[in-house]
């Protein structure tokens, strides 16, 4: 029940994002000038989501290292190369609970029509993101980060990032 009431406050959130300003110069404060720019590519709503990411890694870890800081604001960046509506999170959101060998299939191709891209962003978004962050010559972890922030965490547990790879995942998965 938990999950399902998170993912209806990040639709709220979502919804309401018009009317929040994101603190732009937070992120600044943590992202070389390249990637506060892309991260200005974001949608608001997304946005809005990283900095809670980014909160949420600092209130488990205040002295967090700079690749989680960095990889907690642009785990997401891949989302900039399609706005998705709401509503189109939330059908991506609700097949993947209810139907998930159907999403699956839905993800399986690059093709972005307005019914297929939520399954297609939600699958290459970590890629697309560690793509746009060599565009930026980010760093080597922070790519790592995001390109592998959706994936089971357990066969990485021998990987020298393991740890920052699950604080991600949990400040990620409380936002």
């Amino acid at each position: 029940m938990s999950a399902i009431l998170r993912r209806l406050g990040q639709g709220l959130r979502a919804l309401l994002a018009f009317a929040t300003s994101p603190e732009l110069d937070l992120a600044q404060r943590y992202l070389t000038e390249r990637e506060f720019a892309a991260f200005q590519h974001l949608s608001r709503a997304d946005q809005l989501h990283s900095l809670n990411v980014l909160r949420a890694a600092l209130r488990a870890e205040p002295n967090a290292p700079a690749a989680l800081i960095a990889a907690a604001l642009l785990h997401d960046l891949g989302k900039s190369r399609y706005h998705l509506r709401v509503w189109q999170k939330t059908l991506a959101v609700l097949m993947l609970r209810l139907a998930p060998a159907f999403s699956q299939k839905l993800s399986q191709c690059e093709r972005l029509s307005i019914w297929r891209a939520p399954f297609v962003v939600r699958k290459l978004h970590p890629k697309w993101s560690g793509e746009l962050l060599r565009e930026c010559s980010s760093d080597a972890v922070v790519i790592w980060l995001a390109e592998n922030h959706h994936e089971d965490a357990a066969p990485f547990e021998e990987h020298e990032h393991f740890s920052l790879l699950t604080a991600l995942q949990a400040a990620d998965s409380t936002c």
